[in-house]
Formats: C-alpha cells, sequence, structure tokens
C-alpha cells in the first residue's frame, strides 16, 4: 500500500469470499465496503483467498498492492469502481488439516496482519470476531458486525478497551442478546440493511426484455421473487400462491442449483405451471431491470424465530425500484407498514391470503415504467451509502478514516 496512506485505510475484512450464491454474510461486507469506498473513503476490502490456482509462498511476506476488482467480482457483486480489493493467498489445505498447526486464522495473524493490513489501517470493519480480537491487540479501531445470536460471553478486555468502538446488528432482539452476553449497551446499535445505488437507475428497455421473455401464454402480469430459496423465507408459501394465480406469471431468482431443481420438482409434483426458476441472475446488475420489469415484487417469509431477527437486503433493492411489494407481516418489517411504501401487507404462513395482496396490489397499484415515486423517495434513506454514514456517527471522531479530499 502507499506511504502516502499511511494510516488511513478504511479495511473492511472477510476470512473468505467464495462467490457462491446463499453467501448473505459476505454480499454484505462487500456492499458496505463498496459504499465506503463510493463515499470517498480510502477503501480496501481484505478477504482470504483459498481458491488460487498457483501459490507462492513469498506472497506471504512481501506486501501487496489493493487492485481493481476483477470482471468476475465485479459481476458477481455489482460494485463500483470506487472499491479496491487486496486478496490473501491462502496456500491448499488450509482448514482441512489440524487447525492448530495450520489454518486461516494463523495465516492472517503471522504473516499477513504485520504487513499488509497493521501499518495501514485506520479502522477496520468486520464480522470475523478472531480478526476483531487480533485488531484490538495491535491498538487497531474496531466496527464489528454481528448478525445472530451469540453463544459465549465477549471477552471483557475486548469489548472494554477503547479500541472496539461499535458492534452492529440487524434487530433489536439481537441487540439485547449480545448485551446479555456481556458487549457494552452503550457500544451496540442495530441498523437496518440496505440496497446500493445501481437499484436507483431506471432501465426501461431492459426490464420490457424481462416482459417479453417470461409473459408468455397469454400472461400479463408478473411477480418476481429475489433471494435465497429456504423454507423460512417462504418459498413453498409462494408456490402455493401461484396456484391460486393461474394467469399470472411468477418468476424466482435466487438459490443454488440444488435447491432451483428441488423446488423445480416441487412445483412440478403439484401441477404448477407458472412458475419460472432462474437460479442466481450473472451479471447481477441484471437483477436491477428484472425487479423493474414486475408488477409485484414478492416478500414472503414463515412465522417464527429466523422471523423474529432478519433484515432482508432484497426488501431494501424492492424499495429502491419503486415496484410494488407483497410482505409478510413479521416483526422487523412492521415499522414500514404506515410508511409512504407502496405495497400490501398480508398474514404469513397463508399462501391464499398471500395470493389475494398479489391480486389487491395489481388492482390497486398498476404498473408504472419509472416506478412509483413515494416508493423510491422513501427508500433512500436505506442505501448502503447511508448505512456506512449511521455507522461512522458512532465512532469516536479521532478514530474514524477520512475521505480521499481530506486526506
Amino acid at each position: 500500500m502507499p506511504n502516502t496512506h499511511q494510516k488511513n485505510k478504511y479495511v473492511f475484512y472477510a476470512r473468505e469470499l467464495n462467490m457462491q450464491p446463499n453467501t448473505a454474510h459476505q454480499i454484505h461486507d462487500v456492499l458496505c465496503a463498496n459504499a465506503a469506498a463510493n463515499l470517498g473513503y480510502s477503501t480496501v476490502l481484505i478477504y482470504g483467498n483459498k481458491h488460487k490456482a498457483t501459490f507462492n509462498p513469498l506472497e506471504l511476506i512481501r506486501p501487496s498492492q489493493p487492485k481493481q476488482p476483477h470482471q468476475e467480482f465485479i459481476d458477481f457483486y455489482n460494485v463500483d469502481e470506487a472499491l479496491k480489493i487486496l486478496p490473501l493467498p491462502l496456500p491448499w489445505p488450509i482448514d482441512r488439516i489440524a487447525k492448530r498447526w495450520f489454518n486461516t486464522q494463523e495465516i492472517v495473524s503471522k504473516y499477513y496482519f504485520p504487513k499488509q493490513i497493521q501499518p495501514h489501517a485506520k479502522i477496520v470493519h468486520t464480522q470475523d470476531w478472531q480478526f476483531v480480537k487480533l485488531a484490538i491487540k495491535n491498538q487497531i479501531p474496531v466496527i464489528y458486525e454481528r448478525h445472530y445470536f451469540p453463544d459465549k460471553q465477549f471477552e471483557p478486555e475486548i469489548i472494554n478497551s477503547p479500541y472496539f468502538q461499535l458492534a452492529i446488528t440487524q434487530s433489536e432482539i439481537i441487540r439485547q442478546s449480545l448485551i446479555k452476553y456481556g458487549m457494552p449497551e452503550k457500544k451496540v446499535i442495530w441498523l437496518h440493511n440496505g440496497f446500493n445505488q445501481a437499484f436507483l437507475q431506471r432501465q426501461p428497455e431492459e426490464a420490457q426484455a424481462w416482459r417479453q421473455e417470461l409473459l408468455v401464454d397469454g400472461c400479463k402480469h408478473l411477480v418476481v421473487y429475489s433471494g435465497a430459496l429456504y423454507r423460512f423465507k417462504g418459498i413453498d408459501d409462494l408456490i402455493d400462491a401461484a396456484k391460486y394465480l393461474p394467469q399470472i406469471q411468477f418468476a424466482i431468482t435466487g438459490g443454488k442449483d440444488s435447491q432451483v431443481k428441488e423446488y423445480q420438482k416441487i412445483a412440478q409434483d403439484k401441477n404448477i405451471n407458472n412458475v419460472k426458476f432462474l437460479g442466481w441472475i450473472l451479471p447481477r446488475e441484471r437483477l436491477v431491470s428484472l425487479m423493474q420489469a414486475a408488477d409485484v415484487l414478492a416478500h414472503p417469509h414463515c412465522s417464527g424465530e429466523a422471523a423474529n431477527f432478519t433484515n432482508p437486503v432484497k426488501f431494501f433493492q424492492y424499495m429502491a425500484t419503486g415496484t410494488p411489494i407483497a410482505v409478510t407481516e413479521i416483526p422487523p418489517l412492521m415499522e414500514f407498514k404506515n410508511t409512504p411504501l407502496i405495497a400490501g401487507w398480508c398474514e404469513p404462513d397463508n399462501p391464499q391470503k398471500f395470493a389475494e395482496c398479489i391480486q389487491h396490489i395489481l388492482e390497486k397499484y398498476p404498473r408504472k415504467v419509472q416506478g412509483y415515486t413515494d416508493s423510491i423517495t422513501f427508500g433512500k434513506q436505506f442505501s448502503w451509502e447511508d448505512r456506512i454514514k449511521k455507522t461512522l456517527s458512532y465512532v469516536d471522531t479521532y478514530m474514524r478514516p477520512v475521505t480521499l479530499n481530506e486526506d
């Protein structure tokens, strides 16, 4: 890293990025880093790369330069040109032999951290607790993301350090659990997730191309779901809802190949023919026009424990497109029910009610090529950039990174 930016990097660290579907925590790290770079901070996303074809042992001790993301990375994450990445080559078979001898954390701590990270990091932002401890012990300020319940007490010497600036989670219920396990109340907040700026860009021609491709057999309306293909996400209910609306085309994108095949068979066995599974769309930029192509964006979700703390990225992407949303009433989203958001709401776990909700939206909110302004305007406050600004407002001023203009 250049000496002109000594100790001024806003470092985002992920133990590994593998660019596979259903890696929401990895996508979160990348989009947060992308937003910080868009705001003008000298940002670098550092991550372990276990899939490099060749490995030179000198790479463990020889500093590398942050670089522009390669095309595969851009296609998968839909990031902007300001972001810089620094993959850390990890020799095979890291984490496959006795961990006390040779694992990712040991390699990062002993070889990469002293030369690649410590001399340049103004602050680090990570979901990796081991990396948090490493940074604190080396007197580097830390922002820690924790999106799930803890299972043991946090080490007091770490969380009470002045360098441990902030813990962020995604719901009040998890925030309270972090406090229960020792996190100082004044150091833990919860924030909504967000959307990246591409979702605000109108793509009418590309959206029309999607409609021409997907609306067949006389269907005039398109319902789109984007996200993970897990049962608790309400995918089964969405498929069952489609059976009540045979004149409407449903398109489901996301999931691993095995999950796509599983749900294709479920729909086939139920003789539901108006659901298309599009898999993981690449480049991800095409997801923007698909959402704008829809008459309704579907947000089904089952009730239960997962519904109490989920904070789905797709909900905020949906908002930014201005397309009406069919939403199940789960606790983290109820605050949005009485807002300018153009949406219909219904109880979870009830495919018939969800179908009725979709039908109601189609009747009340006909599709607009430019989207509904009320939703777009309201949703702008939930960009990833806005989330980064809120995050840094909780960091002590002298520990905050500065923008390139300030540097």
